[in-house]
């Protein structure tokens, strides 16, 4: 058991399933073949009619007899002492190699004698010796523990007839594995991961149960709330009312789809006790802050706590709003509710610290809820919900008109009138740049080395970046002063620039289409008509393509999913999580959702 124990750690698999799924590379099948098919290995009964050496090579000639006694000669050119006394004429073998013709003489060169035949042999490519993985296949693969793990028994039955089948047309057609094995490696790719996720789920008894009134709040609104919205406030206030089991939700939303007054909802509902909100930068801070001064009841008190700018008192406050500014209070009060916008986006020593804030005191936690503008695709969605309980909000509170269009360089003159189009109508630009400073490995300019060539056609441009020390300082300004803005990817989350219309992503083809959908969501938050232009010396690029005919985040994740083995180079902005060697992420919902649901009747039963 111990030797076993050795092999799965060096395997790094860890159930059952894990085993099941090492999949045979090939097989050896030592059948005797049915027909000559040239072209291709056969197994052949032969008796040596001659043996000889020529050329140094030893030259043997077979006679086969179940096939009228036809001539094969076979040629060794690797040869030992043993092959001589192997191949003595008259002697009788079973032989197997490559079959070829050469002026309609059969041919098979340096073929092998079979000692055992009628048998296929599963060959796995591991880290192990082949009688290791062979060993432990045939001691845990059987159906029984296949059944244990809640397979059914069509799924078993495929199982074991991959590892130890009785002929290979039982698992290939034309040479690769049936689409029904394929099926059946894909739900078990899905349910062994859905389980592993739920044996991780660890739920505490909440600090206290939240029901506090919403009703002032969503009256008190200048506009209705999103059906959406409704749902995951639903979801979420469920969720509080608990006392025996804290909540952990993710709420997902797309680009302007108002998570922010789902974040106030919750806070109503946290009331009469206290909760806390952090958010990744200053900028998000205090728009959370201006909002929430704006739409929650005035009998609420609000603080923010940021490096360098406090507002409120937050030992007093209901509903705390700051930066990781928040983590180095040490008389920060204790909160009945922790939301934490853009999670991702936080150092590993801030997640450390964030997690001693919410773990509450003894064996009782806060509610917590984090919140994501990166839309993931409803396949990781459905997954990820095994760990952490997930929700998605799809839809915006109004149209947003954002007109996207792929250009090159013969574009650029068009492109530059409508630039001052739109500043001549208050509106503003951005421009984001691949890089800071010029690069031999990218084929477009930097910021550094096109600034001149804006701020000599353009007032009020502003410049930054993500080593810049001032850019949230920059961004404010340009929110109110600002004609045109230079900028990396650093204003890829966040800031709400209402007068923004227009938007230039140089080497658009570099990045994921998850980081190009949050660049385009900074323009038409406020409902006015806007554009993005993807500047690319690759026009004709397919994803960029399929990118421009829909602004849904959560199609486009399902896009850059599908796109991921394209040869772009992808930046990585969506969560890849697992790797599925079977499982196709951008496409099978169904298979995903079918495990989903086997796990939860396992779990009751």
């Amino acid at each position: 058991m111990e030797e076993a124990k050795q092999l799965f750690r060096k395997l790094k698999i860890y159930s059952l399933l894990d085993l099941a799924l090492i999949v045979p590379a090939a097989y050896s099948d030592t059948t005797l073949s049915q027909s000559l098919d040239i072209g291709k290995t056969v197994t052949l009964d032969a008796k040596v009619l001659e043996s000889r050496v020529y050329n140094g090579k030893l030259r043997v000639t077979f006679v086969l007899p179940r096939f009228n006694d036809r001539r094969l000669s076979s040629t060794f050119f690797r040869t030992t002492p043993y092959h001589y006394k192997l191949f003595e004429p008259g002697s009788s073998h079973v032989i197997q190699g490559r079959l070829d013709v050469y002026k309609g003489y059969l041919q098979m060169s340096q073929p092998k004698s079979v000692k055992e035949v009628g048998r296929v042999t599963p060959k796995y490519k591991t880290v192990l010796k082949e009688s290791e993985i062979r060993s432990l296949m045939e001691r845990y693969i059987t159906e029984k523990n296949l059944y244990n793990e809640g397979l059914d028994s069509k799924e078993v039955a495929t199982l074991m007839r991959l590892h130890f089948p009785n002929s290979i047309e039982e698992v290939y057609h034309d040479s690769r594995l049936k689409p029904e094995i394929v099926e059946v490696l894909k739900f078990v790719e899905a349910f062994n991961h859905l389980k592993k996720l739920r044996g991780k789920r660890v739920d505490f008894p909440a600090l206290a149960a939240l029901s506090g009134d919403i009703t002032p709040f969503v009256e008190g609104l200048p506009f209705t709330l999103t059906e959406e919205q409704q749902q995951v406030i639903g979801d979420i206030r469920k969720d509080l009312a608990r006392e025996d089991k804290a909540a952990r939700r993710m709420v997902v939303g797309d680009v302007g789809s108002g998570k922010t007054m789902v974040i106030l909802a919750s806070a109503m509902t946290a009331l009469p006790h206290k909760s806390i909100l952090m958010a990744p930068t200053s900028l998000l801070a205090l728009q959370l802050y201006e909002e929430a001064s704006k739409h929650l009841p005035k009998d609420i008190s609000i603080a923010l706590v940021m490096q360098g700018k406090e507002e409120g008192d937050y030992e007093e406050a209901d509903f705390i709003i700051g930066t990781h500014a928040l983590l180095y209070k040490e008389d920060m009060p204790s909160a009945a509710l922790v939301m934490v916008d853009e999670q991702h986006r936080f150092g590993t020593n801030q997640r450390q610290m964030l997690e001693a804030l919410v773990s509450g005191e003894g064996e009782r936690k806060p509610h917590y809820i984090q919140f994501s503008a990166t839309p993931i695709p409803r396949t990781q969605a459905m997954m990820e919900s095994e760990l952490i309980d997930v929700s998605l909000i799809t839809t915006t509170p109004f149209e947003r008109e954002v007109h996207t269009k792929v250009v090159g360089r013969e574009s650029f003159p068009a492109l530059l009138s409508h630039i001052k189009e739109e500043i001549a109508r208050k509106h503003q630009v951005l421009i984001v740049y691949p890089l800071v400073e010029e690069s031999q490995e990218v084929p477009y300019q930097s910021l550094e080395e096109s600034r001149g060539f804006w701020e000599e056609r353009f007032e009020n441009v502003y410049v930054t970046h993500g080593k810049d020390k001032e850019k949230e300082e920059v961004l404010l300004q340009f929110r109110e002063k600002g004609d045109i803005l230079l900028a990396t990817t650093v204003v890829e989350v966040g800031i709400s620039l209402p007068r923004l219309t227009l938007i230039v992503i140089v080497g658009a083809e570099r990045l994921g289409l998850a980081t190009l959908h949050q660049l385009r969501g900074r323009v038409g938050r406020n409902g006015l008509k806007s554009w993005c232009y993807l500047f690319s010396n690759t026009p004709q690029s397919e994803r960029l393509a399929q990118f421009s005919k829909t602004t849904n985040g959560f199609d486009i994740a399902k896009l850059d999913l599908k796109f991921r083995d394209s040869g772009d180079i992808i930046d990585g902005t969506i969560q890849s999580g697992q790797k599925f060697k079977w499982l196709d992420m951008a496409e099978d919902d169904a298979i995903i959702c079918k495990a989903k649901e086997r796990v939860h009747i396992q779990e009751d039963n």
